[in-house]
C-alpha cells in the first residue's frame, strides 16, 4: 500500500500559543480554532494526546484540521522533556506521569474561552491511546473519547520485540538507569531491521512522509534508554472496565508495533466502547489511502457523542 500524508492545506484555522505548569515544567500547547468562529462562541473541543515519540503535529495535523474544519476547538500539547516543552531530562517517557500530564492538559483546556468546558472529548492515538484509557476512567464528565491503533498493553507490546534487541534494549535500559549525569538514548523510529524502538510497520517511512509534509519542522528522533524499563508494566486495558464515557476504539489487526489486545478488550465487555477492527498495521490510519475512512469513522463518533 503506498502512503501519502493527507492534505488538509485548504482548512482555514486560527491557531493560539499558551504554556501550562505540569510535573515542574512549563509545557507548550497550542489550540486551533475555525478561522470564522465567532469570538462569543463556545465550541466544542478535543484533547488530542500524541504517542510514543509524539510532538506536536507530528503525524496529527491531517486529523486537527479536519476536526477543526467540523467545527472543534483543538488542543495539542508537547510532555515535559518533549518537543517546546521544558523539563528533564529531554526525550524521557513515563506513561504515569504523562497521564498526569495530561490531565493537566485537560484543566488547561476548560478554561480556555471559546471552549465549551462540558462538551470535551479525548482523542488518543498509540501510546496515547492507553493514556486516553487512564483519563477516560477518571473523568465521566466528559463527552467522549477516541482512541486509533491503541497502546493497551505493554507487557504484550514488549513481548512483541526481537529477543535480541530486546536485550540489548534491556541492557542500555539498565545501564541508563543505574548510571548518573547524562541518559542514554535510542533512536525512536529507525529502518526495519536496524535498532531503534520502532523499525515496523514501515515506522521509518512514515517519519519521513511527516517530515516532508511539515518542510523545515524538525524532529528529535531518540527516547532515553531507561524509558524502555516501563513498558512491560504499563497496562491501560486493565481500567477499561472504569470508562463511564462512550469511547470508540479502533484496533488494527496488523499492528506489530502495538499490538491489539482483541481479546482482552472483548472480555472486559464495557457497553460504553464500540470497537472497529481494521485491516492495518500500526501506521497506515496517520495516511492516505486509509485516512479518510479513519477519519469518518471518527466523525460519525463525535457527531453523535
Amino acid at each position: 500500500m503506498l502512503r501519502r500524508y493527507p492534505d488538509t492545506s485548504h482548512v482555514r484555522l486560527r491557531t493560539i500559543k499558551s504554556t501550562f505548569q505540569a510535573e515542574g515544567a512549563l509545557c507548550a500547547a497550542t489550540l486551533y480554532l475555525p478561522q470564522d468562529a465567532d469570538p462569543d462562541q463556545a465550541l466544542p473541543a478535543i484533547l488530542m494526546l500524541g504517542g510514543w515519540g509524539s510532538i506536536q503535529r507530528a503525524m496529527t495535523s491531517s486529523y486537527t484540521h479536519s476536526f477543526v474544519e467540523a467545527g472543534f476547538a483543538v488542543m495539542e500539547f508537547d510532555y515535559p522533556g518533549w518537543g517546546d516543552s521544558g523539563g528533564f531530562p529531554r526525550q524521557d517517557i513515563n506513561p504515569w506521569r504523562r497521564t498526569r500530564v495530561a490531565d493537566t492538559a485537560l484543566a488547561h483546556l476548560k478554561a480556555q474561552p471559546m471552549v465549551a468546558a462540558n462538551r470535551i472529548t479525548l482523542w488518543g492515538t498509540s501510546f496515547g491511546g492507553g493514556h486516553v484509557v487512564d483519563l477516560a476512567s477518571q473523568h465521566p464528565e466528559l463527552k467522549g473519547a477516541v482512541i486509533q491503533v491503541p497502546m493497551l498493553d505493554g507487557l504484550a507490546a514488549t513481548m512483541a520485540t526481537p529477543p535480541l534487541r530486546m536485550l540489548k534494549m534491556s541492557t542500555l535500559g539498565l545501564i541508563d538507569f543505574l548510571k548518573p549525569g547524562t541518559p542514554i538514548c535510542v533512536p525512536t523510529l529507525s529502518r526495519e531491521g536496524e535498532f531503534g524502538t520502532m523499525d515496523r510497520d514501515g515506522a521509518w517511512e512514515a517519519m519521513e512522509l511527516a517530515l516532508a509534509a511539515w518542510e523545515g519542522y524538525g524532529y528529535d528522533n531518540r527516547v532515553t534508554a531507561r524509558s524502555l524499563y516501563t513498558m512491560p508494566f504499563y497496562r491501560p486495558w486493565q481500567r477499561l472496565k472504569d470508562v463511564k464515557i462512550p469511547m470508540l476504539m479502533i484496533g488494527a489487526t496488523g499492528d506489530t508495533v502495538a499490538p491489539f489486545v482483541s481479546d482482552k478488550v472483548h472480555r472486559v465487555g464495557n457497553p460504553h466502547i464500540e470497537v472497529i477492527e481494521i485491516d492495518a498495521n500500526h501506521f497506515d490510519p496517520y495516511f492516505d489511502p486509509l485516512f479518510p475512512k479513519m477519519l469518518a469513522l471518527q466523525m460519525k463518533f463525535l457527531l453523535r457523542s
